[in-house]
């Protein structure tokens, strides 16, 4: 299974910013100690014709020119700088060639990514680019897939990724999330299933196994690309929900499991994580990504 990563472009971020940044270098670092079959590589730079795909061009202008405006950058969460263009270019080029190498291989994995509050004109969220919609458009653009569908079980709606694939049959697009949880403000998901503050294990899966049943009979898709976010966990700062390690373990090999058996390639992105110890985000995504590769 190969992995691919953008970490060391690192973003300088202000002092007591609440962004985990830290937690993507301490992941790679982990799969090189701990997960052997994982081959790792390089991010490649997403392109702009791949970001026109899902993004205006005014939108990927002022990006690239550190022309945001201000309200549109507080609305992302992190200051501009040319180490913020390229590690989103790259992060959507991460999860483009996970997709390119799960086709091929089956499985493969982008870990970061998950940036899917950027919606077609503004980021948000501290999200600036839609990788996850960028990557579909990508491989039915290359003739790589016909159709895709998106499981979304980061804990925060996939607003974005909702807002840029509306009325696109092509791309089935499912979002398991906090009904009281950020955006605030939700978009239409083709499927949609909201929680509850404080919803545990069991609820949370059987609701997931109901919602992959009729996501995959109406995608009849030939790719997943899943958000394997860690912030559903019951320590997460920004959750509020209450799945367990175990729980969040048994939601990833439900995920991986079903589409094995519809016969999808999945790429896996890492998403959302803000546990209060971040080493428990660590720990989960590398969880993710060791079911991934068959552990």
């Amino acid at each position: 299974m190969r992995g691919f990563y953008s970490d060391v472009f690192v973003l300088p971020l202000p002092e007591g910013h609440r962004f985990p940044m830290g937690k993507y270098a301490r992941l790679r670092e982990r799969v090189q100690a701990e997960l052997p079959q994982i081959e790792l590589e390089p991010a490649p730079a997403a392109s702009d014709r791949e970001i026109l795909r899902a993004h205006d061009a005014q939108w990927l202008a002022q990006v690239k020119s550190g022309s945001v405006p201000a309200p549109r950058l507080r609305e992302i969460g992190f200051p501009w700088s040319p180490q913020m263009v390229e590690r989103s270019r790259r992060s959507s080029g991460a999860t483009i060639a996970a997709c390119r190498a799960a086709l091929a291989d089956g499985t493969a994995a982008n870990l970061a990514g998950g940036t899917h509050h950027a919606q077609r004109s503004r980021g948000g969220g501290y999200c600036v680019f839609n990788d996850a919609a960028i990557a579909a458009l990508a491989m039915q653009a290359q003739g790589c897939a016909r159709r895709v569908v998106i499981i979304d079980c980061d804990v925060h709606q996939g607003d974005g990724t909702a807002q840029i694939l509306a009325g696109d049959p092509s791309v089935f697009t499912l979002s398991l999330h906090g009904r009281h949880n950020y955006p605030f403000v939700k978009q239409a998901s083709d499927l949609d299933v909201e929680f509850d503050d404080g919803t545990g294990d069991a609820a949370y899966l059987a609701a997931l196994d109901d919602a992959l049943d009729r996501a995959l009979a109406a995608a009849r898709a030939d790719l997943a690309i899943y958000l394997a976010g860690a912030d559903p966990y019951r320590d997460d700062r920004l959750g509020r929900l209450a799945l367990t390690r175990a729980g969040l373990a048994a939601r990833d090999r439900l995920v991986f499991g079903r589409c094995a058996q519809a016969g999808l390639a999945v790429a896996v992105c890492m998403a959302g994580g803000y546990a209060r110890e971040i080493e428990d985000t660590v720990d989960i995504h590398l969880s993710t990504l060791r079911i991934a590769a068959g552990g």
